[in-house]
């Protein structure tokens, strides 16, 4: 099938025109506005995910200041990676878009740079999925316990969480036009959402803390008296924070997919990020403005604190309906992951870097989804989440590998393209004079996290409470190096094109940043 510009469904300033020059000729459905891929970002961001599920940990290390101002701090931080993302997507919309960024700006080794930045993208990506599933089946358990009185066990949430991804891979499965309709219900489900908890949370508790402990008290509960631990704590904290500021990377991963691609995927990354800094320091401010017993929350039976909160600030019903919200949320969270977890294989497969490329990289003709990709990556989940049956921090340390994962191959292009300097050829979305700042400032910030959230988080560390974080992470990259020097160095050349023909009449060649040019 000819790629050429020149026919009517390849026009010049086209979405398809343009992944034409960047080598590739359209397969999968263009069937997702501006708004839909906004929608996709912010609904694996989901505040009502993340940070529900993940809000334990900040009670534990840090306190409130972890969760209130850690939230804010962590959100301008994340902001400048994001905006940094979003002005390299804008040059190369397709859905390969980390690793293919990472061939496209290296100015040597490209190959070696695509290679190892995918897999740290697909890492991250399994692990993100793998995380914000299992912790829709920690929130599912403790609504089942709510209103079904069900026992919440190890064993149980573990069934459960198959359950959740499982239907996941089936909702992906059927065509992106679901997807897409469920997503857009998700962003406004999360919006409304947000609304409801806090109007019910400020209304109907009759006690609330103190403003200024709400904001400045600091917890520590990890274990660790040594001098400065409660600093080190609230450090450790910030993880609730850095995990749920991840997966925006899916509004580039959906750029095949999307409209107009070159300016709506990066206004996607973007505003899903600023939107829930947002909306996440309201809901945050809201629920621990409402704590009425803090060590009962923290320690309580149904292994979820927010849940707790509800509870004693709203009653068992008013409580219960919150948790309900936060659930259902989840669910779609957890959607949206898939999503975007099976199109970053499909593309990494297209170009051969996974084991079994040849079946990863089939798009079903029906549906125009990459089917056989989605079920790799609920497998691999499935396989990550494992050691929660025995692990008490596998919840933890599954966050901790999808935002080291995730935000080393955020931040691999972005410093290829400040190597690039004037070399690079900005899209129509770009940040001008304030593009250096921006991209050091999210590379420092990357560097200091992926220090941070590999170090120990209880003591004494035990085999039940290792943090398996550098395990899991030096695993990954160990196997991507062994292939990488064994073998796929003499074969693996970066992204391959699928088109048969060149664009002609003007379009003769592909641009010079091409990977494998």
């Amino acid at each position: 099938m000819s790629a050429d510009p020149t026919t009517p469904t390849h026009a010049p300033g086209s979405d398809e025109h343009r992944l034409a020059q960047l080598g590739y000729q359209q397969e999968l459905h263009r069937r997702l506005s501006g708004f839909s891929n906004f929608a996709v970002s912010f609904s694996i961001i989901s505040i009502l995910a993340g940070a529900i599920t993940s809000y334990g940990i900040a009670m534990t290390a840090g306190g409130p200041m972890a969760i209130t101002l850690g939230w804010l701090f962590v959100g301008i931080m994340v902001t400048f990676v994001a905006l940094a993302m979003a002005e390299v997507c804008s040059a190369y919309p397709t859905a390969g878009a980390l690793y293919w960024w990472a061939a496209a700006l290296a100015k040597r080794n490209k190959a070696a740079w695509a290679w190892f930045v995918g897999w740290f993208n697909f890492l991250g990506e399994v692990a993100v999925t793998a995380a914000i599933d299992f912790g829709a089946a920690i929130t599912t358990s403790a609504f089942l316990s709510l209103t079904f009185d069900m026992e919440v066990t190890v064993g149980r949430t573990f069934l459960i969480f198959l359950v959740i991804i499982i239907v996941h891979g089936l909702l992906n499965t059927f065509g992106v036009n679901l997807v897409r309709l469920l997503s857009d219900i998700s962003a406004w489900w999360h919006l409304v959402g947000v609304a409801v908890i806090v109007a019910v949370l400020a209304i109907v508790p009759d006690n609330h803390k103190p403003i200024s402990e709400v904001f400045l008290e600091v917890r520590n509960e990890t274990g660790f008296d040594f001098g400065g631990a409660a600093a080190y704590a609230v450090l450790i904290g910030l993880l609730m924070a850095q995990y749920t500021y991840t997966g925006y990377d899916a509004s580039a991963h959906v750029a095949e997919e999307t409209h107009d691609a070159a300016r709506a995927a990066p206004r996607g990354i973007v505003l899903s990020v600023v939107v829930s800094v947002i909306a996440g320091f309201v809901l945050l401010f809201a629920i621990t403005w409402s704590i009425q017993d803090y060590e009962a929350a923290r320690t309580s039976e149904l292994a979820l604190p927010p849940a707790q909160i509800f509870i004693d600030a709203a009653g068992q019903n008013l409580g219960a309906f919150l948790l309900f919200i936060c659930m259902v949320a989840q669910w779609f969270c957890g959607m949206a992951s898939v999503t975007a977890n099976s199109r970053m294989a499909y593309a990494f497969a297209r170009d051969g870097a996974l084991p079994g490329s040849r079946i990863w990289k089939k798009v079903n003709p029906r549906t125009g989804t990459p089917t056989n990709s989605i079920w790799l990556c609920v497998t691999c989940s499935a396989i990550l989440v494992l050691p929660s049956l025995w692990n008490t921090t596998a919840y933890l340390a599954a966050t901790s590998i999808a935002v080291i994962g995730l935000y080393i191959a955020y931040v691999g292009p972005v410093f290829l393209r400040r190597r690039l300097g004037a070399g690079f050829e900005n899209g129509p979305w770009h940040l001008g004079r304030y593009s250096a700042a921006v991209g050091w400032i999210a590379i420092v910030w990357v560097g200091v996290i992926c220090v941070l959230f590999v170090l120990p988080t209880a003591a004494p560390i035990t085999a039940s409470n290792f943090n398996y974080t550098i395990v899991a992470v030096l695993v990954v990259l160990g196997f991507a190096a062994v292939w990488w020097f064994a073998s796929a160095r003499r074969w693996f050349t970066g992204p391959k094109q699928n088109v048969l023909e060149k664009a002609h009449q003007g379009e003769a060649t592909l641009p010079e940043a091409t990977p494998g040019a």
